[in-house]
């Protein structure tokens, strides 16, 4: 009987895989936990606490507009790219065996190339086609948050949901600046102007958001479950301080509009199945979809501002390794569908000299890879009966 509660409660942690929030790309997905192995959606012991850090990297390359792959930009090698490092920490705590707390905080190194930033796309602008850096390190924006499951894990091991909401705090830089460098149009040689960094790789957003979440597993055979995760913050600030454009008396509406960063929703779904793969060396993998993304207008408060809308669906192998306190993970969602959707702004252009909506571009990362490991520990010592009936992991809880 433990045996079977040991492997769901794999299972359950599989579908616990980082649901990280994070960027694709230029795509300014902010990264922070939420539901992952040691986010708030861990089926905790009264008193227990889980440690854990989950590292994610990606590299967004390929620009879309909508849906239609950009692909002479990597013909042109005019391509921006982003190289993407987080490291997600994050400590929860088993206020009883149904209501966990958790504090998560990300710590970030992103890396940023370009031309157009610089002296420019055009060989005219650029001869040489140089291409600069520029980066942003540090911390990220905070996040507290509970779960609570809707049905008790003692009664109802096999199934069941739960429900989470969190507060982001902007503790992450939402104006760092870097050097860009610029191209003397009379003799060529090179200058150097400080600025706000891209919106996609600046640490936070400047705004405190609300977060609401839902988890939960189902068994649908031996060895099987479903599992289903979502998550939706909400950024009630319209624009941050941070200055995307410089206003001058020719600048149009549409410039007024992104004249400073947007302070973006963001959303997070995923569905799958897990498959306790060899249960007695705690090992169970899984398979599901991924969908992330920002949308074009916020739930609550208004949407001007700088920001680069859109989603990306992928599919998401995954893999979990249990070894007494200690639960391993591994994930790699690989994309199948990128779309930068029409923003704010985009709209109030209207239609370009072709009569084509106007939809800037976004570039986006093929995949992601993701890895955690978690360590439980603390709590009170489960008798018999209870750890035969709660999906926790057992050998944790042997003193």
């Amino acid at each position: 009987m433990k045996k079977i509660f040991t492997l769901f409660a794999l299972l359950a942690s599989v579908a616990m895989i980082s649901l990280e929030a994070n960027a694709q790309g230029c795509v300014a997905i902010r990264p922070f936990g939420g539901c992952s192995g040691n986010a708030s959606g861990a089926i905790l012991g009264k008193g227990q606490f889980q440690a854990g850090a989950n590292y994610r990297y990606f590299q967004s390359f390929r620009h879309f507009k909508s849906d239609t792959e950009q692909k002479e930009r990597l013909e042109n090698h005019t391509e921006v790219i982003n190289d993407a490092h987080s490291l997600d920490l994050g400590l929860s705590y088993g206020v009883s065996h149904r209501l966990s707390v958790s504090a998560n905080l990300p710590l970030i190194y992103y890396d940023r190339s370009s031309l157009y930033e610089h002296y420019g796309n055009s060989k005219t602008a650029n001869p040489e086609q140089k291409r600069f850096h520029t980066g942003a390190q540090g911390i990220g924006d905070l996040r507290l948050s509970g779960a609570y499951w809707l049905m008790d894990p003692a009664k109802s091991p096999n199934r069941n949901l739960a429900v989470g909401l969190g507060i982001k705090l902007p503790t992450g830089d939402e104006n760092v600046q870097d050097e860009f460098h610029r191209r003397k149009s009379t003799d060529g040689t090179d200058s150097v102007i400080t600025k706000a960094v891209d919106q996609s790789i600046q640490l936070g957003d400047g705004g405190v958001g609300i977060s609401l979440e839902l988890q939960g597993y189902t068994q649908l055979f031996s060895r099987g479950a479903l599992y289903i995760n979502g998550f939706y913050m909400s950024n009630p600030r319209e624009t941050n301080n941070t200055v995307n454009r410089v206003l001058n008396a020719n600048s149009t509406s549409v410039d007024s509009i992104t004249a400073f960063h947007s302070v973006a929703d963001q959303f997070v779904v995923r569905l799958g199945l897990n498959y306790g793969l060899l249960p007695k060396q705690g090992l169970a993998v899984g398979l599901g979809v991924r969908a992330e993304g920002i949308p074009a207008k916020d739930l609550v408060g208004g949407s001007k501002g700088f920001r680069r809308p859109g989603f990306i669906i992928s599919v998401e192998p995954g893999v979990a390794i249990q070894r007494g306190n200690f639960i391993f993970t591994a994930n790699v969602p690989y994309a199948l569908y990128r779309k930068r959707t029409r923003s704010v702004a985009d709209i109030a252009g209207g239609n370009d000299a072709n009569g084509i909506p106007r939809n800037g571009d976004a570039a986006f990362a093929d995949y992601a890879i993701n890895a955690g490991v978690a360590y439980r520990f603390g709590g009170r010592k489960m008798n018999h009966e209870e750890m035969g009936k709660m999906p926790v992991f057992n050998d944790v809880n042997k003193k």
